[in-house]
């Protein structure tokens, strides 16, 4: 071993110069969300005005709680393109219901919206299920798996329609069907209710992966899963479980459009998937699975969030605003692959200097 090599490393083994790249590169995700807010707050005077945070934090609440339920799938080793069909469908049935009803032969059976709700929320989870059950028992891909339910579940929706959209929400009360639209109205203490759904949401999850066996399980599969199957962890489990708590986020969201809008239509969250894996993959989440968190994948959907506004309210075109988020996401990756390496070397560093 040569002598520059077994050399000890002040501090851990990581020079000054490596551990402040480090930081900065934990840092990143919060980096980007001060300069982005500082960027827009210049270049479009009305952006920090009250009336825009809230909706800029109502859109950005959509995105965080798809990646929210993608930040599970990722970290897990998988990836789930279904979200957005999802999004769409379960908004499509909840308004069906409250227009129509269910025909059960001679009868129309009409549900309140608690039950509406609940049922979109078990639909969201059973197309997770779904997913699960094509990786875990028949070993498809889930980059394949997902994609097919994403066709499937888009094409479902347009035919609940034949592409038309539900219009005029509102319900009526001898169907005992009204107050749908007051899930996306509603606001406590002047905040709306998709950002306590959110915060709660966000709560749990963030409890989940730190403090239970089964938040554990789920970094462990993502990590080794051959190991983790030696550990007797319940790798197939695991899976199902990340899948369908997507399916049920990304139902959330369903209800959350269709009832803001007062409206359902068919094509509803398409492309919402890239802002969810964007979101996710700019707060720390790793895409070869193993590592991420729920915080970091909050703070990446606000800057996904503040940078689509933004971009909006400067009248930049549609078209570049895809080419952007395009750029966004291969730079995180880029930087995530960079930090992974700088990590390697420390730990390395750290191996050397105990040797």
């Amino acid at each position: 071993m040569s002598t520059a090599l077994a050399t000890p490393l002040p501090h851990g083994g990581a020079s000054p110069q490596d551990r402040a790249v480090l930081l900065l590169l934990k840092a990143r995700t919060f980096i980007a969300l001060i300069l982005v807010a500082l960027f827009f707050s210049i270049a479009a005077p009305n952006f920090l005005s009250p009336d825009n945070a809230v909706i800029v934090a109502k859109h950005v609440a959509l995105n965080a709680f798809l990646a929210i339920g993608m930040t599970y799938v990722i970290i897990s080793g998988g990836i789930d393109l279904s979200v957005g069909s999802t999004v769409g469908l379960t908004g499509m049935v909840a308004g069906f219901l409250i227009l129509h009803g269910l025909s059960i032969g001679h009868y129309v059976v009409w549900f309140n919206v608690f039950e509406i709700v609940g049922i979109a929320l078990l639909l969201g989870v059973a197309i997770g299920a779904i997913n699960g059950w094509l990786i875990t028992k028949l070993n498809v891909a889930p980059f394949i798996a997902t994609l097919g339910t994403l066709y499937v579940a888009r094409g479902v929706a347009l035919l609940s329609s034949d592409g038309a959209t539900f219009p005029n929400l509102e319900g009526k009360a001898e169907h005992g069907t009204t107050g749908y639209p007051l899930i996306g109205t509603l606001s406590f203490a002047g905040v709306p209710l998709s950002i306590w759904l959110l915060v709660a949401l966000g709560v749990g999850a963030a409890y989940l992966g730190a403090r239970t066996p089964l938040g554990r399980h789920i970094y462990a599969v993502g990590g080794n899963e051959r190991a983790a199957t030696l550990s007797g962890v319940k790798v197939n489990r695991v899976k199902m479980f990340v899948y369908m708590f997507s399916g049920f986020c990304a139902a959330i969201v369903g209800l959350v459009i269709s009832s803001q809008l007062v409206a359902a239509h068919p094509l509803t969250g398409e492309t919402f998937e890239l802002n969810a894996i964007a979101a996710a993959v700019l707060g720390g989440t790793s895409m070869s699975g193993g590592r991420g968190r729920i915080g970091g994948t909050i703070v990446g959907a606000f800057v996904i969030g503040i940078l689509s506004d933004g971009l909006v309210m400067m009248g930049v075109s549609s078209f570049w605003q895809t080419v952007i988020k395009g750029l966004v996401i291969i730079s995180a990756v880029v930087v995530d692959q960079f930090q992974q390496r700088m990590q390697q070397k420390h730990a390395l560093q750290q191996r050397v200097k105990g040797a």
